[in-house]
């Protein structure tokens, strides 16, 4: 059964790796919502269908014409994400509780964990990285990734004709992804989204188990994505649409599924987050804590997920 980081900390045993699954999930913007299939071995095969078999009608006495639909064999393979969190002897001698100060480091290698993962969630590319995997951006193609205009498209606009113009395509977006879960954009974008459901008085908000308030539109969770670790916008206010050169941004639509049957986004495991106390290094002076993720993504329906571009933040 797929479980969320959330629902998964509630089953661990050790404090330790409980600790860092909960700080993953507060920290997340993808991995707490993000269902994760446990797998066996290193990659996930699963049959992608391509075209149904035939139906007819038939008269009395006559026979159907046999015909099978066909599929293609697809694989997703685990990819390992991790790090290494030290504090050195020195500074458990003079500065104080060793547990605090690892507590500590642990929750910085959790946090650049979290940017890593949710960069690669929509950015990866196993031709840049080929120890990464392909994300949204790449996997979306064809009439899964929509223009919000030809030279983009203001959210808030200078009136109310202007917002709703932008909210149609917003829905258009969402068309393509019946019962999303979720609308992934940057910072800006979700201000501005939030200001234009305000203007036209449909904004709307829930509060999750963490106490964060996430705003929604349409009953669909509006979420900013965040950044990388270096503090730049995963998904940029930079891509270029029409004339609109280096302005415009993206909007992707996500529904989460808990195994291919669902025919939605998918995170892919074995093991879960595992966490391993080191203790004393030999070849250093250092205490040691270990955290490894073996993860993968799966995209299994066509309209498991979709992308709006040309979106003007302004």
């Amino acid at each position: 059964m797929a479980l969320t980081l959330a629902e998964s900390a509630k089953y661990s045993q050790n404090d330790l790796q409980r600790g860092v699954i909960e700080t993953f999930v507060i920290e997340a913007n993808v991995l707490d919502r993000l269902p994760l299939l446990p797998i066996q071995g290193n990659a996930y095969a699963y049959n992608e269908e391509l075209t149904l078999p035939g139906i007819e009608f038939r008269a009395v006495n006559s026979a159907y014409a046999e015909s099978t639909g066909t599929i293609n064999q697809k694989t997703e393979s685990l990819v390992i994400l991790g790090g290494d969190a030290d504090v050195d002897t020195f500074m458990v001698k003079t500065r104080g509780n060793l547990n605090d100060l690892r507590a500590a480091a642990t929750r910085g290698k959790v946090k650049a964990a979290n940017f890593k993962f949710q960069d690669a969630f929509v950015n990866g590319d196993v031709a840049v990285d080929a120890n990464s995997f392909d994300g949204l951006k790449k996997r979306l193609t064809g009439a899964q990734v929509i223009a919000a205009g030809t030279n983009g498209l203001a959210v808030l606009g200078a009136d109310d004709a202007a917002r709703h113009a932008f909210l149609d395509q917003l829905d258009a977006l969402l068309a393509l992804v019946p019962n999303a879960d979720a609308l992934y954009m940057n910072a800006s974008i979700l201000a501005k989204v939030k200001g234009s459901a305000r203007r036209l008085t449909i904004f709307d908000q829930t509060v999750d188990d963490f106490g964060r308030k996430t705003g929604t539109y349409q009953g669909v969770a509006l979420i900013d994505i965040g950044n990388r670790a270096d503090g730049t916008a995963i998904i940029p206010q930079t891509e270029t649409q029409g004339t609109a050169v280096g302005t415009t941004s993206s909007i992707y639509a996500v529904r989460f599924g808990r195994d291919e049957s669902d025919r939605a986004v998918t995170g892919l495991t074995n093991g879960g987050i595992d966490v391993r106390d080191l203790g004393e290094q030999d070849a250093k002076p250092v205490f040691r804590t270990r955290i490894e993720f073996f993860c993968g993504l799966g995209v299994f329906g066509g309209k498991a997920a979709a992308r709006l571009t040309g979106v003007l933040n302004s």
